[in-house]
């Protein structure tokens, strides 16, 4: 994929940002449903709670997990940072491919089978169970805005190897450049 322009690049960020807080913001929503229901004595409430979780997850879990995951992916391959140059890119692509299915496919479901079981006028049997899920994802999410902000652990070795091949490609530049001119180049190991 060709680098992106400025702009393109900005709008994309902005897009990441907003969908990847927005997911963040949702997971909380969700967390925060799930223990009420868990913890409330209360069927209507309950009830309430994990109705409330269905609309969530039908309608907003999917489209923000993917748009992150898509504009994410764009990102990475449009820009200098690069899909497996950079170790902090990989483990959010990783953790983002995982945590975006897990929430689509597992979450979606076992707040559908909540709902279900509260609409029918039954305890949802593993109510403790709807808070795990959120819980995980939150602390993922939140580890995964650290790493987007500190950058941390250097290159792949596919990195590595893109470093070598961009400087050797900048010298081989500039020696041909230096050529052109008619200046004589000094001989290797010695000082210019």
């Amino acid at each position: 994929m060709t680098a992106l322009s400025r702009p393109v690049r900005r709008g994309f960020l902005v897009a990441h940002v907003v969908v990847s807080v927005g997911w963040l913001g949702l997971t909380l929503c969700l967390l925060v449903l799930a223990i009420t229901g868990a913890a409330t004595g209360s069927a209507a409430t309950a009830e309430a709670a994990y109705r409330a979780m269905r609309i969530f997850g039908d309608w907003l879990v999917a489209p923000l997990a993917l748009s992150a995951l898509a504009t994410g992916l764009v990102l990475s391959l449009g820009t200098h940072w690069g899909l497996v140059r950079h170790r902090w890119v990989l483990v959010k692509f990783v953790l983002t491919l995982i945590t975006a299915t897990a929430s689509i496919f597992a979450l979606r479901a076992g707040i559908n089978e909540a709902a279900a079981e509260v609409t029918a006028g039954r305890p949802v049997p593993d109510a403790g169970g709807l808070v795990v899920p959120p819980t995980v994802a939150l602390v993922t999410y939140l580890f995964m805005t650290a790493v987007s902000v500190l950058k941390p652990w250097g290159p792949t070795r596919w990195g590595r190897r893109h470093q070598r091949e961009q400087r050797a490609r900048r010298t081989g530049d500039a020696a041909r450049g230096t050529a052109r001119k008619g200046v004589a180049r000094p001989p290797a190991g010695q000082p210019v």
